[in-house]
């Protein structure tokens, strides 16, 4: 118990770091999802073909390799140097941001047509219609895989290590090197645990929220 008051503080300062990773990533690309969503429908060729090609690009690589390829791709490229917590930022929010809107593209196209016909006999315009309409029942169709999403991005700030960013895991994984026990990983496990099990609970409730009908 001494041990682990003792390397406490650090894993705390690494969970902050973590923390911040997450919820930035989640209130970026939430939205954006959305927009990107939205363009994939779109009537021009153009904005559809390269809304589709970045999807595939985001979705078909290692999150892992795109992080690298930010923080030191661009700068080797002489295109621009971030510093690494706003690579990281970049990285995870265009990566979830893919994902979000293949999982609100499907919850579009679940909404029947008669829907959208009824919106245009009241006069609704299309962002009206989808703005009062749609989205409303989207939201509430594609939770349970925006819940599954948001419990793989917490697993996924783990990452983060790869270009020294001083996360849980790398707080665990330098207090493992330094005193040679597995006693720190157990602790990041634990704290990754509850994160998991957290918004696990805060998604079902915000389910069982929207199951208005029921």
């Amino acid at each position: 118990m001494h041990y682990i008051l003792e390397i406490l503080p650090s894993l705390l300062d690494g969970l902050k770091l973590t923390l911040g990773v997450f919820f930035l990533t989640l209130i970026i690309s939430l939205p954006l999802g959305v927009i990107v969503s939205m363009a994939q429908r779109s009537r021009f060729f153009a904005l559809r073909w390269i809304t589709n090609i970045y999807i595939t690009i985001m979705r078909g690589t290692p999150l892992l390799l795109q992080i690298v390829f930010v923080y030191y791709g661009l700068s080797l490229a002489n295109i621009t140097v971030l510093p690494r917590f706003e690579a990281v930022v970049l990285t995870f929010v265009l990566n979830y941001t893919a994902y979000f809107a293949e999982i609100f593209r499907g919850g579009i196209q679940a909404v029947p047509a008669g829907q959208y016909a009824g919106a245009r006999v009241l006069g609704m315009n299309k962002l009206q219609t989808f703005r009062y309409i749609a989205l409303p029942q989207v939201i509430k169709t594609v939770m349970p895989s925006v819940g599954n999403e948001v419990i793989n991005l917490v697993k996924d700030t783990s990452l983060v290590y790869v270009i020294g960013l001083g996360d849980l895991m790398r707080a665990g994984t330098i207090d493992v090197a330094r005193d040679v026990t597995l006693i720190p990983y157990l602790l990041v496990g634990a704290f990754y645990l509850l994160l998991t099990m957290i918004f696990t609970v805060i998604m079902r409730y915000i389910e069982k929220r929207l199951n208005y009908y029921l």
